[in-house]
């Protein structure tokens, strides 16, 4: 700066008008504050302003590629969720000073993030958060937990995911010969939250309906949604997520009428199949989705020449589908929004009682609690079967709830006519890769580790990049098939959740004869479930054969943790 103040300033101001305006605008920010060579952002949500952050980083590291290092700039960025206090146009309080305070600590080019934040994003994004541990903040009293986004593995492509996780696969997906389609998230005007719900929604529903179509992989919607940034090349797209056809367009809701436009494209040569502009009262929303099903199947008849658009039943209800996009787009993420999501399934219950994906997506607000959380969860539990026999009561097609339903059944001691009903919900919906994950859990419990394992890399294969629970249950087959060094592998990638992760590490370490690491990181997982007995978990699992929990029980007591 001292070198050059002028120059500097005006590449500074360039910046700001170039890449920092644009960037919050699109991801509907507001910047409220500039001063000096920094500024202060307020955003909609955490999840918006991440990703404003990686794609502002990423915008200004390409910048940077031509400019003399000397001559670069580099901006830290930290992301706080917090209290304010607002005062004419500026905001103060504990809020922002926490988001300072990273600013402060962050490398330059890097983002970091509070564990507030780090609870409403994590699962979401298609990037890895390292965990920095509790770190002593200036003038900020309590310790705050930290996390340092990182994108460049997780964005840059298929052979840089390849080496990342090879346990999982050497190369790159590429193009499968078999009549594969992902749905890319619908645009939508001005980054209206309001008509991003409804966009994501009817996107979520062409997931499921064509999942239901014979012969045809559908790509999880939590993999196809994470490519929101159309600059990239649909061919990149494709090899990254083993998807040779695409569906994109736009959605457009104004008061009582709708406007979809939408595309069917070749990823292996770039061609539209097929293209449509529909412009509907909103009254016929629910006959459209079948419309666009319908017409999609039709145009893919080279490929799928038996195939036809299955069979639905719908919500009749406008306002019960408006509350029941939103629940389901939070059923499943922090504890916080899953928790948030069930007053407006409930609400959606009320206006519409025979929606059975209501039904269902209640169940797994309450099953997911029940699984990941361990409060009340014999209430979660009870909870949970209710409404997903319900909804199995009045469609009987809804794969959701046959699979909730036979979790449950199984864990409750109903263990054969569990895995019936879990079946029975992969028979309705192959694609239905969470559905795959859990069935790996059930496959170890009966004894078959092998097909657990597979069912595990079905579920990779339809969600290339799960969210972290895959990995756990990735981790959990192959340690009951005594695959050890494979489920280290699979349990030391950054993206692992869920509580048994550690727990399996650090087992599948210990019998790999690395005691002094297995018992570090039972170490680590007891500083989070402190009471925490090897023999006790036996107790309360559903193993068919004892000879397979004694092998877990084993691993844990190797490890150190308590028996």
């Amino acid at each position: 700066m001292e070198r050059d103040e002028e120059g500097t300033h005006g590449r500074l101001q360039l910046l700001l008008r170039d890449v920092v305006r644009p960037a919050v605008g699109t991801h509907r920010g507001r910047i409220f504050k500039t001063a000096g060579d920094g500024f202060l952002a307020e955003f909609a949500s955490a999840i918006e302003a991440v990703r404003c952050a990686v794609d502002f980083q990423r915008a200004i590291a390409e910048r940077n590629k031509d400019v003399a290092e000397d001559r670069r700039l580099a901006f830290r960025i930290g992301i706080n969720l917090g209290d304010i206090l607002t005062d004419h146009d500026d905001v103060f309080g504990d809020g922002v000073n926490v988001a300072a305070r990273l600013e402060a600590m962050a490398e330059p080019g890097g983002v970091l993030i509070s564990h507030t934040v780090h609870e409403h994003v994590d699962r979401k994004l298609p990037v890895r958060f390292d965990d920095q541990g509790e770190c002593a903040l200036k003038n900020i009293a309590r310790p705050i937990r930290v996390y340092r986004v990182c994108w460049e593995a997780t964005l840059a492509g298929p052979d840089s995911l390849a080496q990342e996780n090879r346990v999982l696969r050497e190369t790159p997906l590429g193009l499968p010969q078999m009549a594969s389609i992902a749905v890319l998230p619908f645009a939508t005007p001005n980054s209206d939250g309001e008509q991003e719900y409804f966009a994501e929604g009817l996107a979520e529903d062409l997931i499921t309906d064509l999942s239901k179509v014979r012969g045809l992989l559908v790509i999880a919607g939590h993999s196809s949604f994470a490519y929101r940034d159309r600059s990239i090349d649909l061919r990149v797209i494709a090899r990254q997520l083993g998807a040779r056809y695409f569906i994109e367009g736009s959605v457009r809701r104004v008061q009582t009428r709708t406007r979809i436009n939408a595309q069917l494209i070749d990823a292996s040569n770039g061609s539209c199949l097929w293209a449509e502009r529909f412009d509907r009262d909103l009254a016929d929303i629910f006959t459209l989705q079948d419309e666009v099903v319908g017409k999609i199947v039709i145009a893919l008849a080279d490929a799928l020449p038996s195939a036809r658009p299955p069979p639905s039943r719908r919500a009749t209800n406008l306002q019960a589908y408006d509350l029941f996009v939103r629940g389901r787009a939070l059923a499943t993420q922090s504890l916080r929004e899953t928790r948030a999501a069930r007053p407006l399934l409930v609400r959606a219950i009320e206006i519409d009682p025979d929606f059975a994906g209501a039904h269902a997506w209640l169940a797994m607000s309450h099953h997911f609690d029940a699984l990941y959380y361990g409060e009340s969860v014999d209430e979660h539990r009870a909870a949970a079967r209710a409404a997903a026999e319900k909804a199995v009561e009045i469609d009987p097609g809804n794969a959701d709830a046959h699979i909730v339903l036979g979790y449950l059944r199984a864990y409750e001691g109903e263990f054969e006519a569990g895995v019936a009903e879990f079946e029975q919900g992969l028979r309705l919906n192959p694609n239905h890769s969470e559905g795959w994950a859990l069935l790996a859990d059930l496959r170890v419990f009966e004894g078959r580790a092998i097909d657990a394992v597979e069912c595990a890399e079905n579920s990779f294969r339809l969600n290339p990049y799960p969210p972290g629970d895959y990995y756990s249950f990735l981790g959990w087959a192959q340690y009951a098939a005594r695959r050890y060094q494979d489920s280290v592998e699979t349990l030391r990638q950054p993206q692992a959740g869920g509580p048994g992760a550690k727990r399996n590490l650090a087992a599948a370490l210990a019998q790999l004869g690395q005691t002094a690491e297995a018992h570090k990181v039972g170490r680590n997982f007891l500083s989070e479930f402190p009471s925490f007995s090897a023999r006790k978990w036996g107790n309360t699992q559903p193993f068919r054969d004892d000879a397979d929990r004694q092998h877990f029980i084993e691993g844990y007591i190797k490890a150190g943790l308590p028996k």
